[in-house]
């Protein structure tokens, strides 16, 4: 029961062009295109990678290596936006797009650059704990069409957060039940 949550959570995670962690990676999309996507906390934590939620507030580095030679021709922007919406990881594009002042929620713009390189890298400094949605966006090379992957992400939180709920619960029907049996039978 556990793997068909997951798989519908990595499901709906691509389907909304987000992060989703791969074997020996994290990738993120972006309409058609793709991106490895790392996070690190060198202040806190080293060489620590991660994808999405990060332990500690402070300074954090945010890296993608491109995929597609296309991604390397348009100018990709990164915002970082608190979540005003409150709807935690279950945000999208339409949330975002629903906010009333997404300036006055922004924490962390970089604008529209284009990075021959491939290596598209920025540093910001996360004073409070909480959750955010990372958001980039890339024009399509030839057509008038921009794609934007959100993700998000929680910040020094507890990460005891939905799923984890929902694990427990499932966990504890059978001992419930079982209980509850027990204590009918012996009754």
């Amino acid at each position: 029961m556990m793997g068909l949550i997951l798989a519908c959570t990595s499901l709906l995670a691509s389907a909304a062009g987000g992060v989703v962690g791969e074997p020996g990676s994290c990738m993120i999309k972006i309409g058609f295109y793709t991106a490895h996507f790392t996070i690190y906390q060198p202040e806190n934590s080293a060489n620590d990678e991660y994808c999405e939620d990060l332990p500690y507030a402070g300074q954090t580095l945010f890296v993608m290596d491109y995929l597609h030679d296309s991604l390397r021709e348009v100018p990709v922007d990164f915002r970082i936006v608190r979540d005003a919406s409150e709807r935690g990881q279950f945000t999208r594009w339409s949330d975002v797009q629903a906010l009333p002042d997404l300036e006055a929620q922004t924490v962390f713009y970089q604008a529209p650059e284009a990075r021959a390189d491939g290596r598209f890298s920025v540093e910001h400094r996360f004073a409070e704990a909480g959750w955010y949605i990372g958001v980039v966006s890339a024009p399509h090379p030839t057509q008038d069409t921009v794609y934007h992957a959100v993700f998000p992400f929680q910040v020094a939180g507890t990460f005891f957060d939905f799923w984890t709920v929902v694990g427990i619960l499932l966990l504890s029907v059978p001992v419930i039940a079982y209980g509850r049996h027990r204590w009918t039978t012996h009754a």
